[in-house]
């Protein structure tokens, strides 16, 4: 994920009806036929200067399916908002964009169309996490053309000096961090957000799931055992009592400030990180508590869907250019500006050969898992049990046994 973003609350999402057969704002629930079409794609591209590529890309879709595209971007933390107030109001655009834990809350509202509807299918060679991401009820509602996790940067200058090599467990790398840890400069080992919001979340789920955390019930032993590792990092010293603080963008304002030696990231950082002077990093996969274990990361990425606008036409065409985004050509015009993953693997594997600096994620998120894969639109509810009981843990305000049990009694 990337980004963090606040989800309007699900109480809107009951109010809007599960018809919406209506057209949009200017249809009249067909299209006029030789004109060529002018298509509306809402996204939330506008805090990442990088991501103005999107706006070429789209034109560049447009152009091969026949349409005009016209862009909207929404900040991100109004998104769903806007979204469900559109819905209400018939006034959907023709295409939507959503971070891939939101389909399934807006899938579930009747907003959107099934993709199946237009003749269009998942991508064989898609990641299958990509697919279960976009899919509601057993129907395909959105595909998502790059995807991404978080993995462990770390500065590569930094653990040469201090002769460390980059950890594959959390023995090893506590230790690395403590050693890497210099009080005097203001340099922490570690780095990572845990801030209480979804990107807290985010970022604590690799520990969580691959230690066997689930959730259903976050308040087994598995879980608070992941937390404790947390608590660990931050009680030794080699993780900033700020990190309840810091978004993932401040995690990376540091590790490029050198005040953090290694981070949990995503890819999303990279063209900030290639064009820092004088920063020599690397990445690889998170590390887990037992070399049996094969590290489990969110995914991220954000899918592209048809919306129930009530003109067929429209939204035929809309459902040719969804299908635009996600071929493999486009997945890999989309990574280059992004810095993400192509979904499609094969694209994936072409991708990495010339850009090594992705190579971790790649890897990453073949395992990775959809956040919303166990409990569908009701993730929201669990993912802020999640970010509570880790800020509980680490402000010191319970044991994380004691956090995750009291954060558990809301997971409901």
């Amino acid at each position: 994920m990337k980004k963090s973003r606040i989800i309007a609350a699900v109480a809107g999402v009951a109010a809007i009806s599960l018809s919406l057969a209506a057209c949009s704002s200017g249809s009249n629930g067909s299209s006029t036929s030789g004109a060529k079409q002018t298509l509306t794609v809402e996204d939330y591209y506008t805090a990442n200067p990088s991501m103005s590529g999107y706006n070429t890309i789209y034109k560049q879709c447009g152009t091969e399916i026949g349409a005009k595209v016209n862009t909207v971007h929404i900040a991100g933390a109004s998104l769903i908002s806007k979204v469900l107030q559109q819905a209400s109001s018939k006034t959907l655009p023709d295409v939507l964009m959503l971070d891939n834990p939101d389909v399934q809350q807006i899938a579930a509202t009747g907003a959107l169309a099934p993709l199946k509807n237009f003749g269009v299918s998942a991508p064989s060679g898609d990641v299958p996490s990509v697919v279960k991401a976009g899919t509601y009820k057993g129907q395909l509602y959105g595909l998502a053309p790059v995807i991404n996790s978080i993995a462990l940067y770390y500065n590569v200058d930094m653990l040469k000096a201090a002769g460390v090599t980059p950890p594959k467990t959390w023995d090893e790398l506590k230790a690395a961090a403590v050693k890497l840890t210099d009080s005097s400069k203001g340099v922490y080992g570690f780095a990572m957000s845990n801030i209480n919001t979804y990107e807290g979340t985010w970022q604590f789920l690799p520990f969580f799931w691959t230690n066997g955390g689930n959730e259903k019930d976050i308040s087994t032993a598995k879980a608070a055992q992941a937390l404790q590792f947390d608590v660990d990092l931050q009680n030794d010293g080699s993780m900033s009592k700020s990190s309840v603080n810091w978004s993932q963008q401040d995690v990376n304002n540091q590790f490029v400030a050198g005040k953090a030696a290694m981070m949990i990231n995503g890819p999303w950082q990279l063209p900030v990180l290639t064009t820092t002077k004088g920063l020599n990093f690397a990445s690889v996969p998170i590390p887990v508590r037992t070399s049996s274990q094969k590290v489990v990361s969110p995914l991220g990425g954000e899918t592209f869907n048809v919306p129930q606008t009530g003109d067929k036409t429209k939204m035929a065409l809309s459902a040719k250019f969804v299908e635009c985004l996600n071929k493999p050509a486009t997945q890999l015009k989309i990574a280059k500006i992004s810095g993400n993953v192509p979904a499609d693997q094969a694209s994936a594997a072409t991708w990495v050969k010339t850009h090594p600096d992705v190579a971790a994620f790649v890897e990453t998120v073949k395992t990775a898992r959809a956040r919303t894969a166990e409990l569908g639109s009701k993730w929201p509810t669990a993912a802020t049990a999640i970010y509570t009981a880790v800020q509980l843990a680490l402000t010191g305000k319970a044991t994380p046994t004691a956090a995750l049990q009291q954060a558990q009694s809301q997971n409901k």
